[in-house]
């Protein structure tokens, strides 16, 4: 029986296109929201989910991270890299000069920023759920309207191409996880996601913890903030090292942390994208 696979839908958005990279041979269920995708999941009724995390262009992925911090019990068990070109798509028979509302996902939204500023000053931006979404309602809407999608999707909607690899950014890429139950086990070329935040903020608090993967010579790969959602000026840190977290330098480093953190919780261990 194949794997059932949820993905941020509906068919024809870059996450299906990320789904099928990461294996073809699944059954993939499309769901309309990220946090959807992680109840499948953490439910059952999929065995693995994929969503995105990080754009090169537009940064994190917030919905995801807020998933990965507040809500789910989901782990993070592999990473894709994914490049990603978008198009401006139109009803058959619309011409761009007709056009009063571009659909998309803001993620595609804001890596178009520069096109839809320059081409479009003045046309109306709709906020989509999807790239896939936009094409939908874009086809359906009672104004001439154009949605920024993919190529899939103008096939499987019967849009149009109005213009081609629309992105700011010719080297446009993002990357997705895949949520599972667990995480990865070790391969040693491997990857740990994790956030902690502090009772209290003081000087040195965030120095302490990063003394400790400095010490013992843990590349940290990247390091960001969020708001804690509690109230103005809390934050939580994000963290991606290099290595996983049953190596045992890595281990002792994550021990040490969390007893210097208020909240701590690591979001799986993974290979690396090569």
């Amino acid at each position: 029986m194949a794997k059932r696979i949820a993905y941020l839908g509906p068919p024809g958005t870059f996450t299906e296109e990320a789904a099928l990279l990461y294996d073809e041979t699944a059954q993939l269920i499309p769901f309309p929201s990220i946090p959807a995708v992680a109840v499948a999941v953490d439910s059952g009724m999929a065995e693995e989910g994929v969503v995105p995390i990080e754009n090169s262009i537009e940064g994190s992925v917030t919905d995801t991270l807020d998933l990965l911090i507040h809500e789910s019990r989901v782990l993070i068990r592999k990473e894709l890299v994914l490049p990603i070109e978008h198009h401006l798509l139109v009803k058959p028979g619309t011409q761009v000069s007709e056009v009063r509302v571009i659909f998309s996902h803001p993620q595609a939204l804001g890596q178009c920023r520069h096109f839809i500023e320059r081409c479009f000053p003045k046309v109306e931006i709709v906020a989509a759920l999807s790239t896939a979404a936009a094409v939908e309602e874009m086809m359906t809407s009672d104004y001439p309207a154009a949605a920024i999608g993919t190529r899939r999707a103008a096939e499987l909607y019967g849009a149009e191409t109005s213009a081609k690899a629309i992105q700011d950014q010719a080297s446009n890429v993002t990357r997705f996880v895949v949520l599972a139950p667990t995480d990865h086990p070790a391969t040693g070329f491997d990857k740990t996601s994790l956030c902690f935040s502090f009772a209290e903020d003081r000087p040195g608090v965030l120095c302490a913890v990063l003394q400790e993967f400095a010490q013992r010579t843990i590349n940290l790969a990247k390091v960001e903030s969020r708001p804690t959602k509690e109230s103005l000026g809390k934050y939580i840190f994000l963290v991606d090292l290099e290595g996983h977290h049953d190596d045992p330098l890595v281990s002792e480093a994550l021990a040490r942390v969390r007893e210097k953190t208020a909240l701590f919780k690591v979001f799986g261990s993974y290979p690396k994208y090569k």
